[in-house]
Order: C-alpha cells, then structure tokens, then sequence
C-alpha cells in the first residue's frame, strides 16, 4: 500500500477523453495525485470527440516520479501514444524499475509494442489483441497481472480507476468511492 501515489496520465490529440477523465476522476476522489501530461508538445489536447483538454505538464516537463504511468486509449490518440519515442523509453525504464502502468482500450497496444505484456494476462478493445505481443488476452473489462493493469474499452473506465484506487489505497477505499459514486455494477476483474 502507498501512501501518497501519484499518477501520470499520458493526454494526446485523438484519445478517448471519458477514458482519461472518469479513470483520473475516481483515482482523484481517493486522494491520489494525478497530472494530465501532454506528449503533443503543447498544454492544450483535442480528444478524439472535440473536447478541448488542458494538460497539468507537457512530457518534457516531467521527471519519472510517479507511482503509476496510464495511457488512454482512443485513435488517433494511441497511435501518437506509439509514436512518441521519449514515451517508449520512460514506459521501458518505468517497468524495469518495478513501477506500476495501466492502459485502457486501444493503449494496451503501446505496452504490447514494447514487449511490456509479455506472459502477463491482458485485456484490450475487441481488434487490438495480436497487437499485445506476448499477452494471453482474456477479454475482461479489466485485468491486472503482476504491475499491469488493463482495461476493455471506455465501458469499463470506472471499474479501472476502481481497481487502481484498490491497488494504490485499499479495498476499502475502493468500496466507499464505489457507494458514494452511486457504482453498482458488479463485475469487473479477472
């Protein structure tokens, strides 16, 4: 359990804005420190629906400080996810060091591309498995394995963010947020 966790959630042009914001949302109502750092070089994002998003940090900002890097899906988004060099190699170091990553929908692909699934379970958006090399996928909603947690597309956001408020605080935090969100689906993972 830590004590003061903090996440860095990687915003692009193209991303799937309700996968950033409701998995960030939730992490926030738990106490969990979460910054928006843009890899496009600039604050301001444009989602893949036309949402303006203004990121805390642009990546050449950042030191590699937090407890957990996310990447939301959403395409374009995840393709500059792919792209972004400086990305690839703070993912690699991130998971060398023994850190925690958590990826949603398409953005599991990015791991999978860095060799960063392999035989671990994961879950993606339904097209997108042969692209988590090295994964046994298993189409949950969501999936954590070792230091990876992975969810299936933006249906599953919450139960995301829930499952990495039941890692970085506790199950009992989780459940509390889950009431007090009026959240009563049941399942979520595997």
């Amino acid at each position: 359990m830590m004590s003061m966790a903090k996440v860095y959630a990687f915003v692009s042009d193209g991303m799937e804005e309700v996968e950033c914001l409701a998995v960030c949302d939730v992490l926030v109502r738990a106490g969990i420190e979460v910054k928006l750092v843009s890899i496009m070089g600039k604050k301001q994002v444009i989602g893949s629906h036309g949402f303006r998003i203004e990121a805390d940090e642009l990546f050449e900002d950042i030191r590699d400080e937090a407890d957990v890097l996310f990447l939301p899906g959403g395409l374009p988004g995840t393709n500059h996810l792919k792209e972004h060099e400086g990305l690839a190699e703070l993912l690699k170091r991130h998971s060398a060091a023994g850190k925690r990553l958590a990826a949603i929908c398409a953005a599991p692909s990015v791991l999978g591309g860095l060799g960063l699934l392999k035989d671990h379970r994961a879950t993606c958006f339904p097209g997108f498995e042969d692209q988590l090399s090295g994964a046994r996928c298993t189409g949950e909603g969501v999936v954590t394995d070792g230091l990876i947690t992975t969810g299936r597309g933006m249906g599953y956001s919450i139960d995301l963010g829930l499952e990495l408020v039941r890692i970085l605080k506790d199950e009992e935090t989780a459940d509390t947020l889950k009431k007090k969100i009026q959240y009563d689906r049941a399942g979520h993972v595997g």
